[in-house]
């Protein structure tokens, strides 16, 4: 029998949140990522396993289109689906994923580059569902140096005082105090995942290359929850190493 320690695990039990893990091989920046050596483990399996620490979630999936990655994945013991080539985002990968399963409420979109994820980030995308009118939801950390506020591959944001989303920038802040980035990691009721999946790009997302300005821009609305841990994304091999120094592996 589980013994249930809060009301907010009661709740997101009640409610099948699943975790999906889009992953590709291809990466014209680094390739065949998901399986670099991180320590002893790939990176896919270390996000694996630190997205089942979450408490709110019913199962973890990995989504990809790779035969190398699926066996992979089985071959340390957990869930794959394979998905098409054809997908031009995580989201769409997300949806495919949902198209085969029953009874999903809500997916989490965990991002496959992040092997030391933190499964509390998890859970406070799964909180904002508690609200039965979020739609999606994703969550944000304040800037803390000059450096972020101006580069142009953070990705700002500007929020209502009810931490709604109104719009994501590349484009440099000016303005230290109360200034938020994005951090990479969504959440969607799965009615609403399978309505934009299938909206074509806007001008906006074209303008700015993110993908969730197509959201905004049909009507959506995106919920924002703050944390207190950095994205540690890998994007490239020194991003790796640049990693593995901070946590000295």
């Amino acid at each position: 029998m589980r013994v249930f320690t809060n009301v907010h695990n009661y709740i997101c039990l009640m409610t099948n949140i699943v975790g999906i893990i889009p992953s590709r091989y291809a990466s014209t920046r680094f390739p065949a990522k998901p399986l670099v050596d991180i320590a002893g483990k790939s990176m896919i399996q270390r996000v694996y396993e630190q997205a089942s620490k979450a408490s709110s979630i019913s199962d973890v999936i990995v989504a990809t289109d790779d035969q190398r990655i699926f066996d992979h994945v089985e071959g340390f013991g957990g869930t794959v689906i394979m998905t098409s080539s054809e997908h031009q985002s995580g989201t769409d990968r997300c949806a495919e994923v949902l198209s085969k399963l029953n009874n999903i409420d809500v997916v989490i979109n965990i991002q496959g580059d992040e092997p030391f994820i933190e499964p509390e980030q998890i859970d406070q995308l799964s909180a904002c569902f508690e609200n039965p009118n979020t739609q999606i939801a994703t969550l944000i950390k304040k800037i803390e140096n000059e450096e972020d506020l101006l580069s142009d591959t953070v990705v700002k944001v500007n929020r209502t005082d009810s931490n709604g989303a109104i719009y994501f920038s590349r484009k440099p802040f000016h303005a230290l105090n109360e200034s938020y980035k994005h951090i990479g990691i969504y959440a969607y009721r799965a009615k609403t995942l399978k309505i934009i999946s299938q909206l074509p790009q806007s001008a906006n997302e074209l303008a700015e290359r993110l993908e969730q300005l197509r959201w905004l821009d049909n009507g959506f609305k995106i919920q924002l929850a703050e944390t207190e841990h950095e994205s540690n994304s890998v994007d490239t091999p020194e991003d790796l190493q640049r990693l593995l120094r901070s946590r000295n592996l």
